[in-house]
């Protein structure tokens, strides 16, 4: 089995490398990750400049300066020589991606690149907020079994990703994880927290601001499994259409 991995935290990110550890005895594993942090980036290619690879170990490359779907898409090429990896594992990235966060996600982008080409793909998050009373401290450990787990399961085909589908994961941040389960997005409660600043020359600038993690509270959502302490596991497709819409919206351009 070849596994490809990548990520949106950058080549030296904790979650990164304990992805790594948690997949290398499953398959020969080929990791090329941005150089630098790419959170928030989506499902973004960079054509306005050149890319490269740099080798940092055996099977270990980072890209400088590309995107999670940079790394995935020139991988084909660099190191498969077109043919295709088994599996495309993205993360694990250092905070959630619930609801329609994928949409920003560059975690879930890195997934999605190899949906597109037909590879089972996967996208893992570790939230950072715990909604335990007091908080637990961040496990990794939790987050290594899961991926092992899940990853695992798709090689055997014991779990089957549909395809131009992903799997999007969030692990919670508690000391024991009840289990796992099947949800949906749930609907996220979004701001426009932004932050004006001048520089030393007298010029504004923005710095976006970290919203809170804030949800309508609904049964079977990815945040409702993630609060009261599951693993969360979302089929994501890729063809985005509003099917339940689109009869409505046919009457109404004949209108």
């Amino acid at each position: 089995m070849k596994i490809l991995i990548t990520n949106d935290d950058s080549f030296e990110a904790k979650g990164l490398h304990t992805l790594i550890e948690a997949v290398k005895d499953l398959g020969e594993v080929i990791v090329a990750a941005p150089a630098f942090p790419k959170s928030a980036c989506s499902h973004s290619l960079t054509l306005t400049k050149p890319l490269k690879f740099i080798k940092i170990d055996k099977n270990f490359y980072k890209l400088d300066d590309g995107t999670p779907t940079d790394c995935v898409f020139l991988s084909f090429n660099e190191f498969f020589k077109g043919e295709k990896p088994d599996i495309v594992l993205s993360g694990i990235n250092h905070g959630a991606n619930l609801g329609e966060d994928v949409t920003y996600s560059g975690t879930a982008g890195g997934a999605m690149e190899g949906a597109l080409h037909g590879i089972p793909s996967i996208a893992f998050s570790q939230v950072l907020k715990s909604f335990d009373n007091p908080p637990s401290e961040l496990n990794w450990e939790n987050a290594k079994k899961v991926a092992r787990d899940i990853t695992k399961k798709v090689l055997e085909k014991k779990i089957k990703i549909p395809h131009r589908h992903i799997l999007n994961i969030n692990i919670p941040n508690t000391k024991e994880i009840k289990g796992y389960k099947a949800t949906k997005l749930g609907y996220r409660l979004y701001g426009t927290d932004a932050h004006k600043h001048k520089n030393p020359r007298g010029e504004e600038y923005y710095w976006i601001g970290l919203h809170p993690l804030r949800f309508k509270e609904e049964e079977g959502t990815d945040f409702n499994a993630i609060k009261n302490g599951y693993v969360s596991v979302t089929p994501i497709k890729l063809d985005m259409t509003g099917y339940e819409s689109l009869e409505k919206l046919k009457d109404e351009l004949n209108d």
